[in-house]
């Protein structure tokens, strides 16, 4: 008997141990993804240096979508470890690498120091971070899929997303505090490094909690053990599902670094905010998502999951660049948090049924490799390079709006996607929703 169909369930409190358990080290992951979009600026200078801003912010900004690139490699690798050997011993490593990346950008000496050492290190420790990201997300979403009880996935699921949202919220509290403390000059001479040695120091707590973590029933039932050959090949079968789940996870991807890792970017750069205004924004944004995440998983548990991706697609298509050409039109802090607070709206409720029916439909064998690498690839080649996309658009064109016409081509890709999985869905018959 498994898990989640035990006479003996557990209790909502026991479910939430264990869903803070494994959402722990995401926490980690985005945190860190969202302090180096955060301080873009204050890097740029520190391992960027040059007389043209545009040029050092870009090449920061390229460094950030860099980490990303690594994302399918750590998917294959980790993935079939973690579907060769199990859900908990991955998700250890994972966060190992992922701390040993951010340590690595928090130590390094700047480029007037180092010379160009300096940046090349940083890209290391990116690469780092990207690798072991590259199946953090699937992991995690994996494994609260197989912990979930009946009827209640969606909602289980949408905590993968929640628990990035809390490290928007927090990476953004951190910003405003640093800012009012120091004040804007220290923190771009150097206090930019506190936030990286602030996730540093809760590593051994982050191990910890993840050592605690209990294999799910799911994994342990299993009797067939897949190695890496076999597992590459069943990938290789189920290409379009993999390719489907691409498509859709553009949309949630570009959506989410659009609204908060190039937020305080856009704000400042381009409609002239203060630093304080950007990082308020942000923090207000990672509420509304993790308001709404949990509340659109639970939905789709009700009404399905292709209702709810249909619908905020369209509304993305007809709503992402219209809203955008408001903003840059009338650019006020109050316009600035309506205009987020919308796409926020539109990401978390689209992302809450996304990620749960991407894990549904993958193959038991390859669930957390299919998962990692649709989201990786999606993440390599569209939402990882999202605040560098933008900065090059508005820049080229000289239209600040132009991010809402990649929010629009994303909210295409998903439309499509989702269309695409329903009807592979419907031929292999999967019993999902």
């Amino acid at each position: 008997m498994s898990y989640t169909e035990s006479s003996s369930r557990p209790s909502a409190w026991q479910n939430a141990k264990s869903i803070f358990r494994v959402t722990s080290g995401n926490f980690l992951e985005m945190y860190d993804f969202m302090v180096f979009g955060y301080y873009a600026s204050a890097i740029a200078n520190t391992f960027f240096p040059g007389s043209n801003p545009y040029a050092s912010l870009m090449l920061t900004l390229m460094t950030f979508g860099a980490g990303f690139l690594m994302r399918p490699l750590g998917a294959v690798i980790l993935g079939t470890y973690i579907d060769q050997h199990g859900r908990r011993k991955g998700l250890l490593i994972t966060l190992g690498l992922m701390a040993l990346g951010t340590l690595t950008i928090a130590v390094v000496p700047g480029y007037h120091t180092l010379g160009i050492f300096a940046p090349i290190l940083v890209l290391v420790g990116r690469l780092l971070q990207g690798f072991s990201a590259g199946v953090e997300l699937g992991g995690v979403s994996v494994y609260l899929s197989e912990i979930a009880p009946p009827g209640r996935r969606g909602f289980f699921v949408s905590w993968q997303s929640g628990s990035q949202q809390i490290s928007v919220i927090f990476a953004a509290l951190l910003g405003l505090g640093l800012n009012h403390l120091l004040g804007k000059q220290v923190v771009s001479d150097w206090a930019w490094r506190i936030p990286f040695f602030i996730g540093c120091m809760v590593v051994p707590f982050l191990f910890y909690i993840r050592r605690s973590l209990e294999e799910t029933e799911a994994f342990k039932e299993r009797k067939h053990r897949p190695g890496m050959r076999e597992i590459a090949r069943s990938v290789l079968r189920n290409w379009a599902l993999v390719i489907a789940g691409m498509f859709m996870v553009v949309t949630t991807t570009v959506m989410f670094y659009m609204i908060t890792a190039f937020t305080p970017t856009f704000g400042k750069a381009v409609l002239n905010m203060s630093d304080q205004q950007s990082f308020l924004v942000t923090l207000f944004v990672g509420i509304s998502n993790l308001f709404w995440l949990p509340i659109m998983g639970a939905l789709s548990d009700r009404l399905g999951r292709r209702p709810l991706l249909i619908i905020f697609t369209v509304l993305m298509i007809f709503t992402a660049w219209p809203v955008l050409r408001w903003l840059v039109a009338t650019p006020t802090f109050t316009h600035l948090i309506e205009t987020e607070l919308w796409l926020s709206f539109l990401y978390a409720s689209y992302n809450g049924a996304m990620v749960v029916w991407l894990a549904e439909v993958m193959p038991a064998d390859v669930k957390a490799s299919g998962f990692s690498l649709a989201y990786s690839l999606a993440t390599a080649l569209f939402g990882g390079f999202t605040p560098a996309i933008s900065s090059y658009l508005i820049h080229s064109t000289g239209d600040k709006a132009m991010p809402g016409a990649w929010l629009t081509f994303a909210a295409i890709c998903g439309f499509v996607g989702s269309l695409w999985l329903g009807w592979l869905v419907k031929r292999y018959n999967r019993s999902v929703r």
